[in-house]
């Protein structure tokens, strides 16, 4: 007799402690329709069905014991279930919050734990974690773990097959954290044309990865994240921050497309963290010291480049991870959902500003005050002077791995192909790719991003690395990184390694962008 309460995974058998106890009573129910009419049913008859169901049972429980290691999803969500009855490692709640950005202005989103940004999680690279999502909002929420190498079960990205954390409910993510370095979580829900959802809310915050090496070698160390607030549909929407537009074009098409825009999404109110210029406390600072800099752009909207004025950043990681050749620049370049950690020496007495190189950004809030011991003046600002370059923090090696496959990328824009807003297209068409992008395990991929669109988009890969080694026609190596800005009309190649099987979103990590067909899923063959 086959039993309907027994799914097939594969060709393997599994069984859930409610099937067991459904199947106990399908039994019982299948013997009174075939015992004799007016036959009553007797205790030993019902301990002979007992035993029978629960026979049944112990060999599905043996067979999904035996199955589970093959089916890294079912595994985890039964780790789930077995520790949700101890305490979580780490908590989130998402929910209402209130962000004073200055005395005068007050705004309401969605946060973690009663604040935006929220709580820094600092985690030991290699050691499993728990980490509870508690949802108090009234829609699902997805919770994204930024730059991690992770199952994609758990990765927060309902195109990978996350569950949500429902309304109202909650979820535990069960995660060993790697690599070391800067990472960050966020909301990865879907927002299209609703502005009080996805990572234009406050739901986001920094991860820091311990990796058991870090030298130690700074006297203060602090995480800042650049945010614009309260956005707006606009039909006049300018990369102003982006100084690539004077520099090589090596992908504008010969024909430009005219048509009007779309709405885009802008803003003009920013902070660092969740205070805005001349608001909250200054950076304190004693001269000689050396300040670490965790730098993050928490936009959902657009890059941004900082400067500290009468300082130099000398870069030693970008997305967590470290860089070949550590330099000194006097600004530094951010697409959105990219990290920079930098030391600051402390050598030049004053008070300061630390914030956006473009002065309607700054002065409406994208920045705040650098202050020395004992100095009491006016902050200052300096212009700085030098464009922002990946590839000097990179090294050309001598004898370059190969990649075993090459794949092209192009990325379109059609202005109001989305009624009000534009749609984007990764070659030739929008989301979804249905198996187009297919990946061999141990397979050394080349992508190639072409950029024919006027502006400059940040692409993430999600649970994989990647290795530039080429921007503008610029050859460059060992720039390991997750999130890469692909210039206006330009070119950036890169290298991975396939080594993360499972479902995994490609993306611009402009949240309009994304939502609009600017995504792919890699599958693996």
């Amino acid at each position: 007799m086959g039993s309907p309460l027994i799914d097939e995974v594969g060709e393997r058998v599994v069984c859930s402690p409610m099937q067991m106890f459904a199947s106990f009573l399908f039994c019982v129910r299948r013997f009174s329709q075939v015992r004799p009419r007016g036959q009553a049913l007797k205790r030993r008859d019902f301990m002979k069905i007992g035993a029978a169901a629960l026979a049944q049972a112990g060999t599905a429980r043996l067979l999904q014991a035996q199955t589970l290691p093959q089916y890294p999803m079912l595994q985890s969500m039964q780790m789930t279930a077995a520790a949700e009855s101890t305490k979580a490692d780490y908590t989130l709640r998402i929910a209402p919050v209130t962000v004073e950005l200055a005395p005068n202005h007050i705004l309401s989103t969605i946060g973690y734990n009663d604040t935006s940004p929220g709580p820094v999680l600092r985690m030991r690279e290699g050691k499993a974690v728990s980490v509870e999502v508690i949802n108090d909002t009234d829609v699902p929420e997805l919770v994204h773990w930024h730059g991690m190498l992770i199952p994609s079960d758990v990765d927060g990205v309902e195109e990978e097959g996350t569950p949500a954390v429902p309304p109202r409910g909650r979820r535990r993510y069960q995660l060993t954290p790697r690599p070391a370095g800067s990472r960050w979580y966020h909301s990865h829900a879907m927002a299209q044309a609703d502005l009080h959802r996805g990572t234009y809310t406050g739901q986001f915050g920094f991860v820091y990865v311990d990796g058991g090496k870090d030298p130690g070698q700074y006297d203060q160390e602090i995480f800042l994240s650049l945010r614009d607030w309260e956005p707006f549909f606009t039909s006049n929407m300018e990369d102003d921050d982006d100084d690539s537009h004077s520099g090589p074009q090596p992908e504008k098409p010969a024909v430009l497309n005219t048509d009007p825009p779309g709405l885009e999404v802008n803003s003009m109110t920013y902070s660092i963290n969740d205070k805005a210029l001349g608001a909250g406390e200054p950076i304190r600072v004693r001269q000689g010291q050396r300040v670490l800099m965790h730098l993050l752009n928490a936009s959902a909207i657009e890059n941004r480049r900082i400067a500290l004025a009468g300082h130099q950043f000398q870069v030693i990681a970008l997305d967590g991870n470290p860089v070949p050749v550590p330099q000194k620049v006097d600004n530094i370049m951010l697409g959105a959902g990219e990290r920079v950690d930098a030391i600051v020496e402390m050598n030049q007495p004053g008070v300061w500003i630390l914030g956006a190189t473009e002065e309607a950004i700054r002065n409406s809030g994208l920045g705040l005050i650098v202050e020395y011991a004992n100095q009491h003046r006016q902050p200052q600002w300096l212009a700085p002077r030098t464009p922002w370059d990946y590839t000097v923090f990179g090294k050309v090696s001598d004898t370059p791995v190969a990649p075993e496959q090459t794949i092209e990328m192009v990325f379109e824009k059609i202005p109001g192909g989305s009624g009000k807003f534009n749609t984007w297209l990764v070659n030739g068409k929008p989301y979804p790719h249905d198996r187009e992008f297919l990946l061999k395990q141990g397979t050394r991929y080349r992508l190639v991003f072409r950029n024919r669109t006027d502006d400059a988009h940040p692409l993430h890969l999600h649970r994989h690395q990647f290795e530039l080694v080429e921007m503008n026609g610029t050859k460059t190596g060992g720039i390991i990184k997750d999130t890469v800005v692909v210039p206006y009309y330009g070119r950036a190649v890169v290298d991975f390694i396939a080594d993360q099987p499972g479902l995994s979103l490609f993306h611009c990590h402009i949240q309009q962008h994304m939502d609009y067909g600017f995504k792919a899923l890699f599958r693996y063959a």
